[in-house]
C-alpha cells in the first residue's frame, strides 16, 4: 500500500452524548450516494474516474516552457502547490506561485527577468476573482499572449473570458459543479501537473480501488470525525507535518476542512504546524495546554542515504550510524509516545512512497472523508457563504471610493 491512513487513537467514547446508531444508518445511505464509476453524475467525484481527461493535445505547445507562473486564489492554486511540493525533485521547471496580494513577490518574479520567458496560467473559477484580476492587471501591457498563456474558467461570460478573447487565449473550461477546493484532480490541479511534466493518468491510476480497499477505516474516520466536530469538547485540529514535502498538502487541508465545514456555528480551526521545528515552540502547548485539540501526524517514510558525520564527542553514540531521517522518525515517535501517555487523540497519515498514484489517492481520501463529515453534521460541504458575502461587501466599498 502506497499509504497508510489510521484511526484515530486516545478518542475518549465519554466524550460524545451523540448516538452512533443514528450516524451509521446516515453514513451508509450517503455512501450509496457517492458513485465511484461517474458516468450518470456530474459531480466532483467524477474527477476521481480515470475517464475524466483532460485534452493534452492542446497543451503540447506549451510544454517548452521553463518557467509557469500560476496566477489564483484558494483551491484554484492550493492543489498545484501540493502536488509540486510534492514531486519537486522530479520537476524539470521552475514554477512561481501567485496566490496573493504581495507586491514584493511580484518584483521578486520580475526582478528574476523570466517573464518573457515564462507560460502563465491563470485560475478562476467565476472568472471575477478580485485578487486574480489584480494581479493580471499588475502586469505589463502586452505580458499575455496567445502564445503564452492559458485561462481555467466557467464557461459564460465573465471578466477573464472576455480577456482571453480579446487576446485569442486559450481557455479551458472550469467545470461548473467542482469548486475550488475540490479541484485539484480536474482541469484545475491536472493541467498544471501536465505541464510540470507529470504523468496525470497516473494521479487515477489507483483511486477507485484505495478507496474501496480502505472503505471500512473511511467509515469510522468519518463517524469519529463527525462527533468529533458535534461535540464541544475540541476546537481544533494540528496538522503536524514531519516532511516539508507535505507541507503544501496541510495548506490545501486547511481550506478543504475549513470552507467545507466551517459553519452554522461548527467546525474544527485547522492549524498548520512544522516538525520538528514547532518541537522547540507550540509542543509544550500542545501537550500541557487545553486538551481541545485533535493531531494529524504527517510524515513521509524515507531511507537515510545520507549519515551524519558526528563532531561532537560526547554525542556519539546520539549520531553513530543515523542520517537527519532517523532523527526525525525519533522525535516523532517520542511525541506519540507522549501522546498516548496523555491520551491526547491523534492520528497517523504516512505516505509510503511518493508518486502520482499516492498522490491521488490521498487527495480523493480526504475529498470524500471532509463531504461525508459534512453531510452527517448536516451542513452543506460545498457552499461558502461567508466567504461571499466579505466578496460582495469588498466590492461595494471599492464601488464607492
Amino acid at each position: 500500500m502506497a499509504n497508510i491512513i489510521s484511526k484515530f487513537k486516545n478518542l475518549n467514547s465519554t466524550d460524545f452524548k451523540i448516538g452512533d446508531s443514528a450516524l451509521k444508518k446516515k453514513f451508509n445511505r450517503l455512501l450509496k450516494e457517492i458513485e465511484f464509476d461517474l458516468n450518470k453524475k456530474r459531480n466532483v467525484f467524477q474527477t476521481f474516474n480515470k475517464d475524466y481527461k483532460i485534452n493534452t493535445k492542446i497543451l503540447n505547445k506549451f510544454k517548452k516552457f521553463k518557467f509557469i507562473i500560476i496566477i489564483g486564489m484558494g483551491g484554484s492554486t492550493l492543489g498545484a502547490e501540493a502536488i509540486y511540493s510534492f514531486l519537486k525533485s522530479k520537476i524539470k521547471k521552475d514554477i512561481y506561485f501567485l496566490n496573493n496580494l504581495e507586491i514584493n513577490k511580484l518584483k521578486e518574479i520580475s526582478n528574476k527577468k523570466i517573464i518573457n520567458k515564462s507560460l502563465f496560467i491563470i485560475i478562476s473559477k467565476s472568472g471575477e476573482t478580485l485578487e486574480t484580476l489584480s494581479l493580471v492587471n499588475s502586469f505589463q501591457k502586452g505580458v499575455f499572449r496567445q502564445s503564452n498563456s492559458i485561462i481555467i474558467t466557467e464557461n459564460k461570460k465573465n471578466s477573464l473570458k472576455l480577456f482571453a478573447e480579446e487576446r485569442k487565449i486559450l481557455v479551458i473550461d472550469h467545470k461548473r459543479y467542482i469548486g475550488g477546493r475540490y479541484s485539484v484532480l480536474s482541469e484545475v490541479g491536472m493541467i498544471p501537473a501536465f505541464l510540470m511534466g507529470l504523468k496525470v493518468y497516473d494521479f487515477k491510476k489507483k483511486i477507485l480501488k484505495f478507496l474501496k480497499n480502505n472503505s471500512s477505516l473511511l467509515r469510522q474516520n468519518v463517524l469519529d470525525l463527525s462527533k468529533i466536530n458535534l461535540t464541544k469538547n475540541y476546537r481544533s485540529v494540528v496538522f503536524l507535518s514531519y516532511s516539508p514535502e507535505l507541507n503544501e498538502f496541510a495548506n490545501w487541508c486547511q481550506q478543504l476542512i475549513s470552507e467545507s465545514l466551517g459553519k452554522k456555528g461548527k467546525g474544527l480551526m485547522p492549524i498548520l504546524s512544522v516538525a520538528p521545528r514547532d518541537h522547540h515552540s507550540m509542543l509544550q502547548l500542545y501537550l500541557d495546554g487545553p486538551k481541545d485539540k485533535v493531531f494529524y501526524i504527517l510524515s513521509l517514510e524515507k531511507s537515510d542515504n545520507r549519515l551524519i558525520k558526528n563532531l561532537f564527542k560526547k554525542k556519539d553514540k546520539i549520531f553513530r550510524k543515523k542520517g537527519i531521517n532517523k532523527i526525525i522518525l525519533a522525535q516523532k515517535n517520542a511525541l506519540i509516545q507522549n501522546f498516548n501517555d496523555l491520551k491526547i487523540p491523534y492520528r497517523e497519515i504516512t505516505l509510503k512512497n511518493i508518486k502520482e498514484s499516492s498522490i491521488g489517492e490521498i487527495f480523493s481520501y480526504f475529498i470524500v472523508e471532509t463531504f461525508l463529515v459534512g453531510k452527517l453534521m448536516n451542513i452543506n460541504p460545498f457552499d461558502q457563504p461567508a466567504v461571499e458575502k466579505v466578496k460582495q461587501i469588498t466590492q461595494n466599498k471599492l464601488l464607492k471610493n
